[in-house]
């Protein structure tokens, strides 16, 4: 299941050491060029401007957001221009600074102080101060409990077993699942528990959604029972009314007899993603990479660990590189534990998990330059072998985590594992999983190469069940997210937005289930407005 969230709109205010008559514009950075998204008022004869106007822009969690500041000084025959119609080309450049969103918002203050400097990359004297704040609206979040009537059955044998996946749709029309009920086995007329949506889901509440409703299969290919597009207005309205809504065929084209109701909706407040960060809590990034002998000889190009000396990235540099790039500003010492499987190590035996950094022999990198490097080292000082086990790396993780729970909650650990096989461990893995569901843990999974990976599937909760135990334990939530790179290279969404998707998600639903809040801002105390009255 994909998962948007954290798209909350950022206010952002800046306060600037230059002279003259000073205005800010602000861009963000998209594919190598600058798109302009604000510009400020024009500050009159200020050494020390603070601009009134906000910005507004979209977090978006799962990638990388560069944000350029550029301050132009605004001739004075052009001050009762209006500010979009000035020709910054006109007006003198004073200076720009950079950073990244994320930057921003894991600050405890959403503060953060930046350097000027000149269109050379210089430093310059001034430095700005850029403020963030999460609209109220972002809080919002909407409680519904669906119910189907009259569902077409996809079994020959038995009735089918349906669960309904609600998508955002982008502007391009693309879906992108946000939210999913469990699956009801056996049953046309299914009633599903409540789900939640955030507004960072949904984004606003006549947002197109696509509501669909499948017959679940364990390989993975369910089978479509119907699907409608909506919105949250008109999924109020449905419930308002008591009424239901007609599914229709996969393209529009038919209209079904199944109809989707709903027995409850209930808008609310709740914590977001962003206070449990900028309240000091942590995603404490891990990765595991697969050295078995089925990625071919490294030092041919048609490994899978081939480095290519002219600089292009292979898949797993490439899943190391987007991964960590993201969840490097969450981590605070970004000292990343980084492991290896599936190799003959040196004048021993086959490894299941050893430490990429062989100089320290420590488990933790510092930075994903650290992790690049250490796995550049590593491919040309042990030998690829096999077989492909999970088990014993996620049992790492997780004992990471485990330990690090019995002395705070306010680290949260996600493990990437980068792979080109189907694991020989199915069960060992899924027993790992189930009981790493109750830690503070995320699990991403990164299929390279062409392998058939239907078995890989399921470990992903995506499938419409949760995975279970040898002991017929059920996890206690959906931990892990699986891509296969070849499926989503090209497209609109990225391997690593649809790796990250789900994971604030994931966040959230740990925290909340266990009653753990945010920390409270802890603010200086204040001085008293006036003196206090004179002794007698």
């Amino acid at each position: 299941m994909k998962f948007e969230i954290a798209i909350p709109k950022s206010a952002i205010t800046v306060i600037c050491l230059v002279q003259s008559d000073p205005m800010l514009v602000v861009y963000t950075k998209m594919d190598g060029r600058l798109e302009e998204i604000g510009r400020t008022e024009v500050i009159l004869n200020s050494l020390e401007p603070l601009w009134i106007t906000k910005t507004m822009i979209n977090y978006q969690f799962e990638i990388v957001q560069p944000l350029v500041f550029r301050i132009y000084d605004i001739d004075t025959k052009y001050h009762n221009t209006p500010v979009k119609m000035l020709n910054l080309a006109q007006q003198d450049f004073l200076g720009e600074a950079f950073c990244n969103l994320s930057e921003i918002v894991t600050k405890f203050n959403h503060s953060l102080s930046l350097n000027l400097r000149n269109g050379s990359g210089h430093a310059l004297q001034g430095t700005m101060t850029v403020h963030a704040e999460e609209t109220a609206s972002s809080r919002m979040a909407v409680e519904m409990t669906f119910h189907c009537l009259n569902l077409d059955n996809k079994d020959t044998f038995s009735k089918s077993d349906p669960f309904l996946r609600v998508s955002r749709l982008s502007e391009s029309a693309v879906a992108i699942p946000i939210c999913k009920t469990e699956v009801i086995n056996n049953n046309l007329n299914p009633v599903w528990r409540p789900i939640t949506l955030t507004s960072q889901q949904y984004s606003s509440r006549d947002d197109p959604l696509l509501v669909e409703c499948f017959d679940f299969d364990a390989s993975g290919n369910h089978e479509l029972m119907g699907a409608l597009q909506t919105t949250i207005a008109q999924l109020e309205n449905l419930y308002k009314s008591k009424a239901g809504a007609n599914f229709y065929s996969k393209k529009g084209q038919k209209k079904l007899k199944g109809q989707l109701f709903l027995d409850t909706f209930q808008e609310k407040v709740q914590h977001t993603f962003l206070d449990y960060i900028s309240s000091g809590f942590e995603l404490n990034f891990m990765v595991a990479v697969d050295f078995t002998a089925s990625n071919g000889d490294p030092r041919t190009p048609q490994s899978l660990h081939y480095i290519d000396p002219s600089g292009r990235l292979n898949s797993y540099q490439q899943a190391i590189l987007g991964v960590s790039e993201v969840l490097q500003f969450y981590d605070k010492d970004r000292r990343f534990p980084a492991w290896g499987f599936g190799a003959k190590m040196p004048q021993g035996p086959v490894s299941h998990c050893f430490n990429l950094n062989a100089i320290t022999n420590d488990c933790e990198v510092v930075g994903f330059e650290g992790i690049m490097s250490a796995y550049s080292s590593t491919l040309y000082s042990v030998s690829l072998s096999g077989p492909t086990l999970f088990g014993p790396v996620i049992n790492k993780a997780a004992e990471i985590a485990s330990h690090s729970a019995q002395y705070g909650n306010n680290r949260y650990f996600v493990l990437l594992i980068i792979t080109d096989g189907v694991i020989t461990d199915e069960q060992e893995t899924k027993d790992s999983i189930v009981r790493a569901s109750d830690l503070p843990l995320s699990i991403l999974i990164v299929g390279v190469g062409n392998a058939d990976f239907t078995q890989m599937r399921t470990l992903d909760a995506d499938l419409g069940k949760r995975l279970q135990s040898s002991t017929g334990r059920v996890a206690t939530r959906d931990i892990v997210q699986f891509v296969p790179m070849r499926e989503v290279q090209g497209g609109q969404v990225t391997v690593v937005q649809s790796l990250l998707e789900e994971l604030p998600g994931q966040f959230l639903e740990y925290m909340r289930t266990r009653g753990i809040k945010p920390q409270p801002p802890q603010h200086a105390s204040a001085p008293p407005a006036y003196p206090p009255p004179p002794q007698l």
